[in-house]
């Protein structure tokens, strides 16, 4: 009987902290064995010249989600996993949408019918939470954690999703007493009010308008107030989708200061503009996310903070709204900037844009593209004793990247439920080429190996807040408030 049932033979391992030559022995779905020269596997694979990294783990994209204008992204948990899987991640988080009047419960129930037949990867999710009543705040939440969902995320912008600074308070008290992370959408959503209602009485309703309606002043606010409140409670907060500098700077201070304080950028910030946006008729709502696109001066400001540690996390916010009547032009074949579905597809070149512009040119090691793409997401939600790393005892989940393998991005070579993608044309070097979950090849060769509905759920452990010592506000400590115990 063969000692392990998969050798992975003469790669590079990278890990987070180290790079070696290692083969890797597998045997249950666990790593085994590292060692050279390992022997008697039942199946090898040969990955010389190759370099041998944990399995990338999407922890910010929109799969079967209604938004909250009742539109339904394009990719369900199957083409959205495959499509994740093809581009080297093993694991992935989207969100499972609360809207008001819903019952955290029902949320539940309703996402795990959807990913539990169709995932072919490993999932859990974060809850986005909109209807903080108190009944959602004293039983459906802890309810949640108690399921080993440990995170979730609120909005400070759109009037359908937006939390109330009060009610933001309250869950980031719940999150706190519970162990959980909360993520926040900051935006400030009073001023982009007032800038789009200026815009379109004015007849600026151009898609490029969108990335003005949206200025950074916008961001920079809400991420201000957010590490305001967070850190009056004693709550870590993890602003995603950062796209500006002086927002990450922000960020940079109050972690300098102690605070729990956690920040995400994603690629389109890092690879795009607002001159994507300024095509010829409704072609530049291929382009509308939000926040918006920024310009090239905050693209190499935004690599700066990466390579600083400024921002821990670097996901897709993958949000597929087709290029036509189901999304992008759900409002007529011309609409305005204001009637645009939000947002972009890219779970599949998340990991390649980053390791071909990043670890190619120069810009961020080897190590540095194993944290952003794993294992600091692995850490941050729970995850980092099974997954995000490569050593003994943890999930197999691993990506063989080819360092050369030169590829022209194209929709149709894409594998999510897209007509389009905003990367279209773009020369990359680095690609995953063989992608394994729990020890299960599910990617090879360009060929998907994985049946519908092979991924696992996964239960999350609480937030982990060791090495951070936040100063609790004297209104909020018995010693210096009178001894009113607030928590």
């Amino acid at each position: 009987m063969a000692e392990f049932d998969l050798v992975i033979r003469g790669g590079t391992v990278a890990t987070a902290t180290d790079t070696f030559k290692s083969d890797i022995g597998i045997r249950d779905g666990r790593i085994a064995a590292l060692g050279l020269g390992l022997d008697g596997g039942n199946m090898t694979i040969d990955a010389t010249g190759k370099f041998v990294l944990p399995g990338g783990i999407e922890t910010h994209c929109h799969i079967a989600q209604e938004s909250a204008t009742g539109a339904m992204t394009a990719d369900d948990y199957y083409s959205g996993s495959v499509s994740a899987a093809f581009g080297g991640n093993s694991t992935i988080v989207p969100f499972a949408a609360q809207h008001r009047g819903q019952t955290i419960k029902d949320v539940i129930r309703t996402y795990d019918d959807r990913a539990a037949p169709n995932s072919v990867l490993d999932y859990s999710y974060h809850l986005i939470v909109s209807d903080p009543t108190e009944e959602v705040l004293r039983e459906e939440l802890p309810m949640a954690f108690e399921r080993g969902i440990t995170s979730f995320k609120v909005f400070m912008t759109y009037d359908k999703m937006i939390v109330s600074d009060e009610h933001m308070l309250d869950i980031l008290v719940t999150a706190r007493g519970n162990g959980a992370l909360t993520m926040v959408h900051a935006e400030n959503n009073a001023l982009i009010k007032w800038m789009v209602s200026r815009l379109i009485a004015r007849g600026y309703d151009a898609p490029k308008y969108h990335a003005v309606s949206h200025p950074a002043a916008a961001e920079v606010e809400a991420i201000q107030r957010g590490i305001t409140l967070a850190s009056f409670v004693e709550a870590p907060l993890l602003f995603v989708h950062v796209s500006t500098d002086a927002g990450a700077r922000a960020i940079a201070e109050a972690r300098m200061s102690g605070q729990m304080i956690f920040g995400e950028t994603c690629p389109q910030y890092m690879f795009l503009t607002a001159d994507n946006l300024d095509l010829p008729g409704a072609e530049g709502t291929k382009f509308c996310c939000s926040p918006p696109l920024r310009d090239t001066a905050t693209q190499d400001v935004l690599w700066r903070h990466l390579n600083a540690g400024t921002l821990q996390l670097y996901s897709s916010d993958h949000a597929p709204y087709r290029f036509d009547e189901t999304g992008k032009l759900s409002n007529g074949p011309n609409p305005p900037f204001n009637k645009v579905a939000n947002g972009m597809p890219g779970i599949e070149l998340r990991a390649p844009l980053l390791f071909s512009e990043g670890v190619a040119k120069g810009r961020i090691s080897l190590n540095t593209f194993v944290a952003l793409t794993a294992t600091n997401a692995a850490r941050l939600f729970g995850m980092n004793e099974r997954k995000g790393s490569i050593a003994i005892g943890m999930d197999a989940d691993i990506a063989i990247w080819d360092p050369d393998k030169k590829t022209q991005v194209t929709a149709s070579g894409m594998h999510d439920n897209m007509d389009y993608t905003p990367f279209e044309g773009m020369e990359l070097t680095g690609w995953p080429v063989t992608v394994l979950n729990r020890g299960n090849i599910i990617v090879d060769g360009g060929e998907l190996k994985a049946e519908r509905g092979a991924g696992d759920f996964i239960k999350r452990q609480p937030f982990d807040a060791t090495g951070f010592l936040p100063t609790r506000a004297p209104e909020m400590t018995p010693a210096t408030n009178f001894c009113a115990k607030l928590f």
